[in-house]
């Protein structure tokens, strides 16, 4: 009895690529102004502009969902959308750090919120971890710290203890007012950069090159040389923003939300925080008990 042919596998088609949208966004976006951020099950989350091209927001869009009956699936995406953005607007007028709500359309799907220019805390927390790790690679291979080296690390453990604090005060105001997030990972807290350094950036940007400055000038002049170019070599050096953990925490990602005084709802908030912390790096775990005494 002959062998059946052997069928060769049919290949999947090739996955799209991950900086276009996999939806039609609706009116009024459109794909070539939209950046995408992140894409979870529920929604697709874009960075775009909004009422006009100098105002940086956030489109958070509820794609259709194909598997269930078009009425229902309007009916659960106006109810969830109109839930986040009830949360927003009340917990940011009770004073917690919150990206406020710009617009919406509930039949479209879609919701228009405050871009918060910054960091998570988990990239903060995974550059922490990396900093940690190399510490104890030296530490390894010299025997003796010098003086010098002891006081930057004990001023960089002091600036992520103060983080943690000011993750714990902003979780404890949200849970005061009788609100849980629902998803409280590291991922969902942002670390807003101060608007100081993002004015020390675009200063940097716009610094002239070519020639040094007056002075520079005049003192080139009275030794009878060349006025040195201001090339970017020669350039002062200058702190880098990405590196300072100052600045206001912010909680975002409101989708799972709900209004609860329940100190279980409230534990199982801190929980999830907990488990975000020690899935970070061996090291990050014991940060989270300055975030539950600032939390209180």
């Amino acid at each position: 009895m002959a062998e059946p042919p052997v069928v060769s596998p049919i290949e999947p088609p090739p996955p799209p690529e991950t900086s276009r949208p996999l939806h039609t966004v609706p009116a009024p976006f459109s794909h070539d102004a939209l950046q995408a951020i992140t894409q979870g099950a529920e929604a697709l989350v874009y960075k775009t502009t909004f009422l006009t091209p100098n105002t940086p927001v956030v489109v958070k869009y509820r794609p259709p969902k194909p598997y269930r009956h078009p009425t229902l699936d309007k009916r659960l995406t106006k109810q969830r959308l109109l839930a986040e953005a009830r949360s927003l607007i009340r917990v940011k007028r009770d004073g917690v750090n919150v990206p406020g709500v710009i617009g919406a359309d509930w039949d479209a799907g879609w919701l228009v919120l405050e871009y918060v220019d910054g960091r998570t805390v988990r990239k903060v927390l995974d550059g922490w971890a990396h900093q940690v790790t190399q510490r104890e690679k030296e530490e390894e291979a010299i025997e003796e710290v010098a003086r010098g080296g002891n006081v930057a690390v004990n001023e960089g453990e002091a600036e992520i203890l103060d983080l943690m604090r000011r993750v714990g005060q902003e979780v404890g105001k949200l849970h005061e007012l009788g609100v849980c997030h629902g998803d409280l990972t590291t991922s969902n807290i942002m670390l807003r950069t101060p608007k100081s350094h993002n004015a020390e950036v675009k200063d940097q940007q716009q610094m002239p090159q070519g020639r040094q400055t007056t002075s520079t000038l005049r003192e080139a002049a009275m030794r009878g040389e060349e006025p040195p170019d201001l090339s970017p070599t020669n350039l002062p050096q200058q702190s880098n923003p990405s590196s300072s953990l100052a600045g206001d925490i912010f909680l975002i990602d409101f989708g799972l939300t709900m209004a609860s005084i329940q100190d279980e709802d409230k534990a199982v908030d801190l929980y999830v925080l907990e488990r975000a912390f020690s899935a970070t790096h061996p090291a990050a775990e014991p940060l989270f008990q300055e975030v539950l005494k600032a939390y209180g």
